[in-house]
């Protein structure tokens, strides 16, 4: 079933272009991620999602709700961990969940039942009377994302929630992740950390430059890639374009972009095609040197595409 779908979305600053002809299904119960670098347009495309701001054109629906039209009702299904921490850094984590719970409307003992239960889902019932302050970097974001769930949403909204933080806290919010799944909750998870997205999601969307590049399993993606990428470079134009006349007989070369005086080749077996690529060149007395060798990987394809690596 069917909980988010897109349909032609854009979003324009003047003649900034931020999200490009977003198409999209995510179903309900999915980890979905959005992967790509710091201004792809992740947090753009959730904060239409999130009816916080309004597409240019097309179409958002939610749970069959379309965000333009029904924005007070979206926001009462879907719940958003922002990539900054919003809380209240003066009052204790019961009070701000508390807070945050009555701007929801949750009043008297379901609140305070609520807060209790998010308190211990998150692993902070006995640091629930100190202040914000106190905190560390994973802690809080712990915190910022109970606040989200107070409401109980169909959805949830994380926005790059692991920045900053130390691997244990980490590790701690992937699990709370994989709890909230359990339980049918949607999660829409930005980040540009790769290996999140593979532990963590069920599909990818990989966007660059408001555009969404590739969209599938992690496995799907990966495949693309075949059995890894193989950098050349060389200083003569017409040697490099020798070199990728020679390379493409090869069975094992499954294509060859030529860019500038580099060649990425997308090879059948990385550890076993680089030699065979090597003896090419020296039965040609090659110029050409292998500068860079990437294993499969949603990095590796990332860069193939882009030319760019997902941190940048």
């Amino acid at each position: 079933m069917s909980m988010i779908i897109c349909e032609k979305v854009n979003k324009q600053y003047d003649n900034h272009h931020v999200v490009i002809d977003l198409d999209l299904i995510i179903n309900k119960g999915e980890v979905f991620g959005l992967l790509g670098p710091n201004g792809a347009g992740k947090t753009t495309s959730i904060s239409m999602m999130t009816s916080q701001i309004v597409p240019s054109n097309g179409t958002i629906k939610i749970n069959d709700l379309d965000v333009k039209e029904s924005g007070k009702e979206v926001k009462k299904i879907v719940g958003i961990v922002p990539q900054d921490i919003a809380l209240y850094p003066m009052l204790n984590a019961f009070d701000n969940l508390k807070f945050f719970g009555e701007l929801y409307g949750i009043k008297g003992k379901m609140l305070k039942e609520r807060v209790e239960e998010l308190l211990h889902l998150v692993g902070l019932a006995d640091r629930a009377k100190e202040p914000i302050k106190n905190y560390s970097g994973g802690m809080k974001r712990r915190i910022n994302i109970a606040a989200a769930l107070l409401h109980q949403p169909l959805v949830v909204f994380m926005d790059e929630p692991t920045v900053g933080i130390d691997p244990q806290s980490r590790n701690q919010i992937y699990e709370l992740i994989k709890l909230l799944k359990s339980q049918g909750i949607t999660i829409i998870y930005t980040t540009h950390y790769m290996e999140e997205a593979t532990a963590l999601c069920d599909r990818v969307a990989i966007v660059d430059n408001g555009k969404m590049i590739a969209l599938g399993t992690v496995n799907e993606l990966v495949s693309q890639v075949y059995g890894g990428v193989v950098e050349l470079s060389g200083e003569d134009e017409e040697e490099v374009v020798q070199v990728r006349d020679l390379f493409q007989k090869k069975s094992f070369v499954k294509n060859i972009r030529l860019a500038e005086n580099k060649l990425d080749i997308l090879v059948e077996d990385i550890n076993k095609n680089v030699a065979e690529l090597l003896e090419i060149l020296n039965e040609n007395d090659s110029q050409i040197k292998v500068i860079n060798m990437m294993h499969p990987s949603l990095e590796t394809l990332f860069l193939y595409k882009t030319g760019k690596k997902l941190r940048d």
